[in-house]
């Protein structure tokens, strides 16, 4: 499918698309003529993109997720990496819990 369409079925903005090019994000596609043709594969990595955009991922951080192997993505990589996006929530998650829980002491113990 043609850049359009892949806007269409992602979300993205045509140019978001040719700037995940530009920083490796994804792969070039494969071109006819001039028209860049874009497979399953680019639309899944995209949408996995926006998504983790979404969560406060860094393209930086994206970057060193996604890898190929054999020229498709390495999925079992970009899976450690969620995990460890989760692991690191989760904790951020507990530290919220714990200021919560001093704020509510220090608010029981003042009296008026």
């Amino acid at each position: 499918m043609y850049i359009g369409e892949a806007s269409k079925r992602t979300g993205l903005s045509i140019k978001a698309i040719r700037f995940y090019e530009e920083k490796e994000l994804i792969k070039a596609p494969e071109r006819i003529g001039r028209y860049r043709v874009y497979s399953e594969m680019d639309i899944e990595l995209l949408l996995l993109i926006k998504e983790a955009k979404a969560l406060g991922v860094t393209l930086s951080q994206l970057k060193g997720a996604i890898t190929y192997k054999n020229g498709k993505i390495d999925w079992l990589k970009i899976k450690h990496f969620l995990r460890e996006m989760r692991i690191q929530l989760m904790a951020q998650l507990n530290d919220i819990q714990n200021k919560i829980d001093s704020l509510d002491q220090c608010y029981e113990q003042i009296s008026l």
